[in-house]
């Protein structure tokens, strides 16, 4: 197909709508909408006895997801992204997602990066006014962000980055790949192979989930796909959405693409969605296309065909929560066995983020052993670990760190989880002793019943000091086995849920 073609086809554009109200037996195709609008998106069978329908009421939003052939023409690209997202807007969506690349597809390496913007050049900040104008949250996938560095033959190196803008034209999140893709000619063909790291600096973080319209969004990008423990990592952070805008190749895209989408949500019990790019983009590349959104049950709620498309959708975010009550696979986890017969990830310690609790979920419930705890009280989360106030303090500020996972004895947990319980310890004493002006912390682990444990799930108590708060030093311990047994005045929630507001305030103010 010729560049000439290519263009023309941007130009007139065929977006193909599939509206379909998830988790209902009946499948509902809207017509055309104007004259630009046709049906012809493959729709998987309904459910079939699966019991995993969302309980009623259900709980839908609307989305939408484009489907792109980007080339260098960055002014055509843009007026083609401009037309679907407003046509999207027009049909109620409230998110919209965009491919990988979908700023550009270069023609070579030189290209590519004299092609690039910064963060404020002119294709984000048109893209931040659209989201402001049409009231839409715009998930855009892989844009080509220019770098202030330079490569050796003296063209700027590029970060791919995945930017979530809201409804108000604000960047709520952004996160840049982490895994740079390569593939050899034994792939592609003789004389041709590609590697985005010629390219590319690769990212160093996994950026927590974002509240958005449909719950809290994982950002992904491509080749990110492949890779099991990053949708975990994010799953354990409490994405419900993962999001990975991609530009597979044909050869890739014909062999993984729906498998590795689908293995995703069934892994993590999570939606994911994935807008691709389509086509013939040049002389050199070709993208498969078929962008697709999956349930996390790994139903094929929607699937664009093989050319530039729009798919609207309704997604039910009951059936997230439904899955994953119907079937715990999470809780059922076991990486202190994993990671017993894995010496090299046993022994690595790895950063962690630490993210303040959503208001927005304060009424769920999370286990401490036998004892249901209310997010409320919880004021700040690492990847496997949470730290919570207490119902009984021995002394003002006293806190408590868990594990997500109820594990009995320190011994249980595994290597990772030690290493980011104790990382979160570490910032949560920080925390109480900047908020209680103090200068220093009794930090200890009543670990097994003998120790004077009553919640059978392992736990680290954080006691800001001050002089002379115990007339013997050592009678913390002593308080520490008995505060919280016989007849306990315990706590009022109101209190509880003040303290835990000004803990998640205090630490956003000071300490990100």
């Amino acid at each position: 197909m010729s560049l000439t073609k290519v263009k023309f086809l941007q130009s007139v554009v065929h977006l193909h709508l599939v509206k379909r109200v998830v988790l209902k037996r009946s499948t509902e195709i809207v017509g055309y909408l104007k004259s630009e609008l046709h049906t012809g998106a493959r729709l998987p069978p309904p459910y079939a006895n699966t019991n995993m329908t969302a309980e009623s009421p259900a709980n839908n939003v609307q989305i939408s997801v484009c489907q792109l052939t980007s080339t260098d023409d960055k002014a055509s690209n843009l007026e083609v992204t401009s037309k679907l997202i407003r046509q999207a807007a027009l049909l109620g969506s409230k998110i919209i997602f965009l491919p990988e690349c979908f700023d550009y597809v270069g023609q070579d390496k030189t290209q590519s990066a004299n092609l690039s913007e910064t963060m404020d050049g002119e294709i984000m900040s048109t893209l931040k006014g659209t989201a402001r104008s049409h009231g839409v949250w715009l998930s855009l996938g892989g844009f080509h962000e220019r770098q202030p560095t330079n490569r050796s033959d003296n063209c700027p190196w590029l970060s791919n980055i995945h930017v979530l803008i809201d409804d108000q034209g604000n960047i709520a999140s952004s996160y840049r790949k982490i895994h740079l893709f390569s593939l050899s000619s034994d792939v592609l063909g003789p004389g041709r192979s590609l590697r985005e790291s010629d390219v590319v600096i690769p990212g160093n973080e996994i950026m927590p989930p974002v509240s958005s319209p449909i719950g809290k969004l994982g950002l992904g990008i491509c080749y990110d796909l492949r890779f099991p423990e990053f949708s975990r990592s994010l799953r354990s952070l409490g994405a419900e959405v993962l999001t990975f805008p991609s530009a597979f190749t044909v050869p890739t895209g014909t062999a993984h693409w729906e498998s590795l989408l689908r293995a995703r949500a069934i892994e993590n019990q999570c939606y994911v969605i994935a807008a691709a790019q389509v086509g013939i983009h040049n002389q050199h590349r070709a993208s498969y296309g078929h962008s697709m959104v999956v349930d996390p049950w790994g139903k094929i709620v929607a699937e664009a065909k093989d050319d530039q498309s729009l798919l609207s959708l309704e997604i039910d975010l009951n059936l997230v929560s439904s899955v994953r009550r119907k079937m715990e696979v999470f809780n059922h986890r076991r990486p202190d066995v994993y990671l017993a017969h894995s010496p090299k990830d046993a022994l690595a310690v790895r950063m962690t983020h630490f993210t303040v609790p959503d208001s927005a979920e304060d009424e769920e419930i999370v286990s401490f052993g036998h004892v249901k705890l209310k997010r409320r009280f919880i004021f700040l989360e690492s990847l496997h670990s949470r730290a919570f106030v207490n119902r009984k303090c021995v002394l003002p500020g006293h806190v408590l760190v868990i594990s997500k996972r109820v594990a009995f004895r320190l011994h249980d947990l595994s290597s990772e989880e030690v290493a980011d319980m104790f990382q979160l310890v570490q910032v949560v004493q920080k925390l109480v002793e900047d908020l209680h002006n103090t200068r220093s912390s009794s930090v200890t682990v009543q670990d097994g019943p003998d120790s004077g444990q009553t919640v059978q799930h392992v736990h680290v108590h954080v006691i800001p000091r001050k002089p002379a708060d115990f007339k013997e030093n050592d009678s913390i311990y002593e308080k520490l086995a008995t505060h919280d047994k016989g007849e306990v005045k315990w706590r009022l929630e109101e209190e509880m849920s003040t303290e835990s507001s000004m803990l998640r305030n205090f630490y956003k103010t000071n300490h990100i």
